[in-house]
């Protein structure tokens, strides 16, 4: 057995699968560290088994102890972990406090210059207030010309439309209180879906960093391309740099490896690559190619469905990995006609 993540310290993994052979055959059982937190990034274009795979590392830490495993879902592929009796697995309806989102944030969001007129009441009264009524009513009674406050007034009520922000929001506490929590993101819009993944993840750092759960927080954010690219990207950011001191792992997955941020591929210190066709794709991740890694990464990258080739900063090492068989349903496969019968 072989251990990815990890050069001396013993403690729990997960199983990932087993080592793919030369000739197909299956090798040595593979495993991921879950004892110290990972900046890790999961590529692969549609259908290779991104999605899969992220489900696999989340039935992996739903078993490991002093880990709080949250999963950010935008398609509703991993709903099916909670009716699930293999793992203790609950989706939650995903909504957050107004104070989780900072003024900066808030103006990010509503797409206000916080310099300016409506974007600098939006500011304020973010400062202000802690909820979003409290916010609005802050600015009806702001002393700003009426045409200010009538535009500002707009804006938080698209965002009071969203129906993501309430008083008892998701919170560290009940985020890291053990089992998978997956946030259900189907059929929000971006912005929305932007403003939950932001709020979540500076509320699962800041409890590390205030000493607010021992347990190991561990954010996993499937589609990650469409929130490294909106209003949570700081927050995102925050994890990928700085998270390990604390000890949060930030783990992202997109189809669209060239459309993440530079900083997400270099500070990954555990890539899983499935199969890439893209030209920018297979480039955005040889432009981050670690010096160790001899060869080039396209030629290396897997051609069949579940397999992965593992570049593991930790070891500076390399694996080609079949990933294993899920103990949960998958709900990331597309639906067919086929399946559909005659009407």
């Amino acid at each position: 057995m072989v251990v990815i993540g990890r050069e001396r310290t013993a403690g729990p993994t997960a199983h990932l699968g087993h080592y793919r052979a030369r000739d197909g055959s299956r090798g040595a059982r593979v495993e991921l560290d879950l004892d110290a937190p990972h900046a890790g990034v999961v590529v692969g274009k549609r259908g290779s088994g991104k999605t899969y795979t992220l489900g696999v590392l989340a039935e992996g830490l739903a078993a490991a102890p002093g880990v709080a495993p949250v999963v950010a879902d935008p398609m509703g592929a991993f709903a099916p972990l909670a009716d699930a009796a293999a793992i203790d697995a609950r989706v939650v309806r995903p909504c957050v406090r107004a104070d989780a989102l900072d003024p900066r944030a808030w103006c990010a969001l509503l797409g206000l210059d916080p310099e300016r007129g409506p974007g600098t009441l939006v500011w304020r009264a973010a400062t202000e207030e802690t909820t979003l009524p409290g916010m609005c009513e802050w600015i009806e009674d702001a002393d700003a010309p009426e045409e200010t406050r009538r535009a500002a007034a707009n804006h938080l009520a698209m965002a009071r439309s969203w129906d993501v922000f309430v008083a008892d929001g998701l919170a560290a506490d009940g985020l890291c209180d053990g089992g998978v929590t997956v946030l259900n993101l189907a059929g929000i819009d971006p912005a929305p879906a932007n403003a939950v993944v932001a709020a979540v993840a500076s509320a699962l750092y800041d409890a590390r960093i205030e000493n607010e759960t021992r347990r190991l927080p561990w954010l996993l954010v499937d589609e990650a391309h469409a929130f490294t690219n909106g209003v949570a990207e700081r927050a995102l950011r925050r994890l990928l740099t700085r998270g390990r001191h604390p000890g949060v792992s930030c783990w992202l997955a997109t189809q669209r490896p060239s459309a993440l941020p530079a900083v997400a591929l270099s500070q990954a210190d555990l890539l899983l690559a499935h199969r890439l066709t893209g030209e920018a794709d297979v480039s955005a991740l040889t432009d981050a190619r670690p010096t160790y890694l001899a060869g080039s990464l396209g030629e290396r990258l897997p051609a069949a469905t579940g397999e992965a080739l593992v570049v593991d900063d930790v070891t500076e090492s390399t694996h080609h990995v079949q990933v294993r068989e899920r103990r949960t349903p998958h709900g990331g496969d597309s639906p067919r006609a086929s399946a559909a019968g005659e009407p």
